[in-house]
């Protein structure tokens, strides 16, 4: 089948600087007329969260969130974060544990400025946050883990690029987080994505064919849900084709009144698998193309220093080896490391990340990755050079041991910034990594021990899948309401796209996170002799042994002062929760959506004159269900699919008076048409013609409809 997008959009800066710079400008208008009331706060809120600029916890000042797809940056774009960071921010960085990079209290005026100042060294805000496609994470091992069986960089990078601005992911029901593991190891998680991706390779005719185990419906949050397995072995070359006719099914048929049941998760234990699937494969015509190759050499690779190091030798040779072991990795290529450099709760100021960029320069490739446990790698530091690196690593406090490990504690912002933050994270996770590294070292560099935790049960740290997980909570006590937090145990990554959900076990209060810890550990210290993993440690001891071993914790009959007071802070706890944003928000007003279907049939014309067809084709679909769903609203009647929307509209208006076919037919040519010019051409004049003729029978529309919405 025929592809009609342009190759072009599947290039960096794919849309042009021009469409970069019409795209900030258009950001600005809109901060301006919201400034001067002219703009619906919600509706404005939805805009700016799909440019990345998120409301903070403190009133007044944004969360901006920078994609770094795969989590890769160069050296010139760290330098350039470090800089915009002292600039615009506070001079922080976090890292997250999707591979972005977060700035906090930021003026909202400043954030066009900001972006177009990212953009010239190729970083985006843009669909950072809101109900879009994410940003794409892939494995930082890719490319260098021995145990892949392709580099996966190149297909991450295409399907980032594809859907950058995509017209079919800027507003959807809920986002989509899509991930790519490096091997069945299943290095990125696969398994707790609504989109998650293995390497796998076939032999046919003696051929070596690439693809993927495609997994789909996995999430964390309030309810987690392991994703299911939609093929075993997706073509490589189908890669962008079902992604994009997947999520043209979730635009059409997910949840978009209740957001609590938005996620693709939802919609598949709603309809099923195998009927998302049939559904995906009938739109995959709609997309333009089913098969299209990714070239495997579409990513370039970074040049490695050429010095070597022969000669130096490390003062301390025990702290040296204790560093090598439990913070390095032999590349699959020969006599080449990764070294992970930890990050304590993914904050790192902006002075030092440059001086670390700056001896990584000296060392290792212009290659640097943020992980989903909040570290950083440097890759391809050959072995020579590893103890010439530990001694500047060291000289700056970089070489603390764990990294990416056990002593390497995965932590969100919390009440730090977070509007939905219960209680602390960030300060009891410092807590709890001195607890390993002052009084259970042997266990730091652990690969098969992992703490997470997460400000409140959303699982932005992903507690739910940690061996040992917390979320904010509360427990009252008296008349006091004491910060509190949630353990669980049991979570973890079993391979090839499985693993496990953590288990509830109790609820106690904040400042014991410490004991808790000590206990668990010496309890699994003394049943294992370190001779088993901690989830079989768990497995075998079962739910009720925990919860009657810790239990004595979760008493508040004797809540001291100290207790009163959460990580982090000096005043007595009180939950404050706001309104979260990181799921977007709903907005329903019927000027708004008239106002979004005229913009959307504009913005179809425009993408048609650029000769982007496929784009085209979808903006007139927004449109016409906008419009379809703004009557529906007008006229009492609520609907929150946009199938229901194509479905129930001709139900309650006779279109068949206007044109001379019914509103689901005239939509639904979208799924039953290539998109070439002259379908492109043919929808549009088809849904202007719509809106000219409700136009001109407004008045008879109107008459029809409940005199009290009117």
């Amino acid at each position: 089948m025929q592809s009609f997008r342009t190759e072009l959009e599947l290039q960096p800066q794919n849309d042009g600087w021009v469409t970069i710079e019409k795209d900030i400008a258009h950001l600005a208008d809109k901060i301006a007329q919201f400034r001067e009331g002219k703009t619906n706060p919600e509706k404005f809120r939805s805009l700016r969260l799909a440019r990345g600029v998120y409301g903070q916890r403190q009133q007044g000042v944004q969360m901006v969130r920078i994609k770094v797809p795969g989590g890769k940056l160069s050296f010139k774009q760290i330098e350039r974060l470090a800089q915009l960071s002292e600039e615009y921010s506070t001079g922080n960085l976090h890292l997250t544990t999707r591979q972005d990079v977060q700035f906090h209290f930021v003026s909202l005026d400043r954030t066009p400025q900001l972006w177009e100042e990212l953009e010239r060294d190729q970083l985006t805000l843009r669909e950072a946050c809101g109900n879009t496609v994410r940003n794409i994470t892939a494995s930082v091992l890719a490319g260098i883990d021995p145990e892949e069986p392709f580099d996966v960089n190149p297909y991450a990078d295409a399907l980032f690029r594809h859907f950058l601005r995509n017209p079919v992911q800027q507003d959807l029901g809920r986002k989509i987080k899509i991930s790519f593991s490096s091997s069945e190891r299943d290095t990125a998680i696969s398994f707790i994505h609504d989109l998650g991706f293995i390497p796998k390779v076939e032999i046919v005719n003696g051929k070596i064919i690439r693809g993927f185990k495609a997994l789909l419906g996995g999430g964390l949050g309030a309810q987690p849900q392991a994703a299911q397995v939609a093929f075993e072995f997706l073509p490589a070359d189908e890669l962008l084709s079902f992604s994009e006719a997947l999520i043209r099914v979730f635009d059409r048929y997910g949840e978009r009144n209740n957001r609590q049941k938005a996620r693709l998760k939802f919609l598949v234990a709603k309809i099923g698998l195998q009927e998302i699937l049939r559904l995906t494969e009938q739109e995959r015509i709609a997309v333009g193309f089913i098969k299209r190759e990714i070239s495997s050499s579409a990513v370039d690779t970074p040049e490695v220093p050429q010095q070597a190091f022969t000669t130096f030798r490390v003062t301390n040779q025990n702290e040296f080896q204790q560093w090598k072991n439990t913070n390095t990795f032999e590349q699959k290529q020969k006599d080449w490391y990764g070294v992970y450099v930890k990050v304590p709760q993914g904050n790192i100021a902006s002075h030092r990340i440059v001086k670390l960029a700056e001896i990584a320069k000296k060392y290792a490739a212009d290659d640097v990755r943020v992980t989903i446990g909040q570290s950083l790698l440097l890759r391809f530091v050959h072995s020579s050079a590893l103890p010439a690196l530990y001694r500047e690593l060291a000289a700056n406090n970089f070489t603390s041991i764990g990294a990416n490990a056990f002593a390497d504690i995965t932590s969100c912002p919390g009440t730090d910034t977070c509007n939905l933050g219960i209680s602390n994270s960030t300060g009891v996770a410092a807590a709890l990594e001195k607890v390993i590294a002052d009084e259970y070292p042997q266990l730091a560099g652990s690969a098969d021990l992992s703490i997470k935790i997460s400000g409140c049960m959303n699982s932005c740290g992903q507690h739910a899948i940690a061996s040992i997980g917390f979320h904010g909570s509360s427990l009252k006590s008296g008349n006091a309401v004491v910060p509190a937090l949630q353990l669980l145990l049991g979570g973890g990554i079993s391979g090839n796209g499985s693993g496990n959900i953590a288990d509830k076990i109790l609820k106690f209060p904040s400042k014991r996170a410490p004991a808790v810890l000590r206990t668990l550990l010496s309890d699994y210290q003394s049943n294992t002799n370190g001779n088993a993993t901690f989830t079989d440690y768990y497995t075998d001891k079962g739910k009720d042994y925990f919860y009657q071993l810790l239990r004595g914790f979760s008493s508040v009959e004797a809540i001291s002062e100290e207790e009163l007071v959460d990580w982090g802070t000096e005043q007595k706890f009180a939950t404050q929760i706001g309104v979260g944003e990181c799921a977007g928000v709903k907005v329903d007003l019927i000027a708004t959506l008239l106002l979004e279907a005229e913009e959307a049939l504009s913005y179809a014309e425009e993408n048609f004159s650029e000769g982007r067809f496929a784009d085209s084709i979808y903006k007139t679909y927004n449109a016409l269900v906008q419009l379809a769903k703004a009557l529906l609203l007008k006229k009492g009647i609520q609907v929150n699919t946009q199938i229901g929307i194509i479905t129930d509209f001709d139900k309650h208006f006779s279109v068949r008076e206007i044109i001379p076919v019914n509103f689901r037919e005239l939509v639904e040519q979208i799924n039953k048409s290539q998109p070439t010019s002259a379908f492109a051409e043919k929808y549009h004049n088809e849904a202007k013609l719509l809106f000219k003729s409700i136009n001109s029978f407004e008045k008879q529309i109107t008459n029809t409809l409940n005199p009290q919405l009117n």
